[in-house]
């Protein structure tokens, strides 16, 4: 019976000393308790702890970027909070226009603290990524669908890497998160078609508004430079009449200062140069005398007709 006992508390003994020994990794630390109370941690390489109970180490990658994933799941993953079971309800959101959009994004994090990591909240991975989906449907909820699925996406990483920032450290949660990136962002396959009939109408719409600034700027400068022409041509044409009205104005004032030192002089120059200007333009015309007889004979009534240029032989 003793050589039994004996033998059963070797192998008991054995046993204890054999998880005495422990390695952690390159990229981890040892958090080590004892009977429950947090002692410290160690670093990487072979190292050893009280057996039965009394020491129990766990191994954290406090060097490793630890990643979770929204919406969709990278297959072969061996980290246990980077994939959740309910990947599609955590990424249907509700845009601050109220329409609806399917957000897949990455939160990229490491362990900063791990006493903290450990002890501060019972389950820090799920926490984080409740934490991670609340923050992103706030920010989602600020903004537009368009903004959401084109322009907006920088400055979506950019606010809830900081407001998730600020709750990890609120609640000392022993956390650095490094990274929120949003991957494929669209409509829900429900409203997909209707969303892109939508976008191609808006489309639609800008190229007719673009084109309709274009035969504007076509034109209206053709319509003001053509005003303008006009513009310049009716003051030409009045600063025309002007000076011609002031010209006559002033011949006429010159007339009237010569008619009245000689009026019969005048008189008669104005009629003889009168009479000059229109004869010449009425063309031949003969006065008879009402007692002049056989006029034919002494007219050549025959037009004047130019004769042919003749040749050169």
């Amino acid at each position: 019976m003793s050589l039994i006992l004996a033998v059963a508390l070797l192998v008991a003994l054995i046993a204890g000393l054999s998880r005495a020994v422990y390695t952690v990794g390159p990229e981890s630390v040892g958090v080590v308790q004892r009977f429950g109370k947090f002692i410290g941690t160690v670093g990487p390489g072979l190292r050893f702890k009280l057996p039965f109970g009394i020491d129990t180490v766990t191994v954290l990658p406090v060097k490793r970027q630890l990643k979770m994933e929204f919406g969709f799941g990278t297959a072969g993953a061996t980290q246990r909070d980077q994939l959740s079971t309910e990947a599609k309800q955590e990424s249907d959101m509700v845009t601050g226009d109220l329409n609806a959009a399917h957000v897949e994004w990455v939160v990229q994090y490491e362990i900063s603290d791990p006493e903290r990591y450990l002890f501060n909240h019972r389950e820090p991975g799920p926490t984080l990524r409740a934490f991670s989906e609340s923050v992103m449907r706030e920010v989602i909820g600020d903004r537009t669908i368009d903004e959401v699925l084109t322009i907006g996406r920088q400055g979506i990483e950019t606010e809830a890497i900081a407001k998730l920032t600020a709750l990890v450290q609120d609640l000392h949660m022993g956390l650095r998160v490094q990274q929120v990136q949003l991957k494929d962002v669209h409509p829900p396959r429900a409203v997909q078609q209707a969303f892109e009939e939508v976008n191609r109408a808006q489309q639609e719409r800008e190229q007719m508004i673009n084109q309709a600034n274009g035969e504007y700027n076509k034109v209206v400068p053709r319509a003001s430079g053509e005003a303008q022409r006009q513009l310049s041509e009716a003051e030409g044409y009045s600063l025309k009449r002007v000076n011609e009205a002031k010209g006559d104005v002033a011949r006429f004032s010159a007339l009237l200062e010569q008619y009245e030192k000689a009026p019969e002089v005048t008189r008669q120059r104005l009629y003889l140069e009168t009479i000059g200007e229109v004869l010449p333009k009425l063309g031949n015309k003969v006065i008879l005398d009402a007692d002049a007889k056989q006029f034919l004979p002494l007219m050549n009534v025959q037009p004047f007709m130019p004769q042919p240029p003749q040749s050169r032989e």
